[in-house]
């Protein structure tokens, strides 16, 4: 008898998917239409007028701007232009606690298709491209130095590699270097940072091992340093990146 009954609801169910299909009309247009988002950013600027560098600061996925400011405050004790960037993309905050513009942000948005994956992390670098250039008009920063975390961390790399005039130095911390996107291409002039966790559980340190090499068979300088941290953005992480920033052995 539950046999019969079960098979009796598979046919059923079967029959509504069908009669769907059957009623369901095709679409005499399918397309899409642009959306606009605010993107927020915030640019501090430290010590005394003249030459300086810029530091772009990309967080990482559910974080935002102020939740970088905090974790990261002791990057601004250094002179320079601080930009902080906000990634596009709201996270709904399913349990209504706060308000729209504290919500935690996206980078990119991610299927597992690469196709996708490289499409979103490029519409986010003309994001990135379109504030650098903007406030070029009032700044003339003498280099240019990308600090990034997590999801922060593909974007940056992505940022970098595909346009190297923008970015002369790069830290890079609980994350990985998209380099087979770059595959053929030479970077002589671009010093990289890489932080990783031995024990993060999100983000495999081999892999993130394994881009740091490839990025330096490619011409980049690159310094990997692995220590006894998880995936979450801590101070020792901060601090390893200002020594190796100051010039000292990380």
């Amino acid at each position: 008898m539950e046999k019969d009954a079960a098979s009796c609801y598979n046919a059923c169910k079967c029959l509504e998917k069908l009669d769907y299909a059957v009623l369901m009309p095709e679409p005499v247009i399918a397309d899409t239409v642009p959306f606009e988002l605010q993107v927020s950013y915030e640019l501090f600027d430290v010590g005394p007028k003249g030459p300086k560098p810029m530091f772009i600061y990309l967080h990482g996925y559910k974080q935002n701007i102020n939740y970088f400011k905090k974790k990261g405050s002791a990057f601004l004790e250094r002179d320079g232009y601080h930009l902080f960037i906000q990634g596009p993309y709201p996270i709904y905050d399913e349990k209504q606690r706060r308000k729209v513009e504290q919500w935690g942000r996206a980078w990119y948005l991610y299927d597992g298709k690469q196709g996708q994956f490289l499409k979103s992390l490029e519409k986010s670098s003309v994001l990135i491209q379109q504030i650098i250039d903007q406030l070029m008009v009032s700044i003339n920063p003498e280099r240019t130095i990308m600090i990034a975390y997590s999801m922060g961390g593909y974007q940056a790399g992505y940022f970098a590699l595909s346009r190297p005039k923008y970015v002369d130095k790069m830290v890079i911390i609980g994350s990985r270097i998209k380099t087979e996107y770059f595959r053929g291409n030479f970077y002589p002039g671009l010093q990289v940072l890489i932080i990783h966790g031995r024990n993060d559980a999100s983000i495999d340190i081999n892999r993130a091992k394994e881009s740091a090499d490839q990025l330096k068979e490619m011409g980049a300088d690159v310094t990997f340093k692995s220590i006894d941290e998880t995936h979450r953005l801590t101070d020792r992480q901060v601090n390893e990146a200002i020594s190796w920033l100051n010039g000292e052995a990380c």
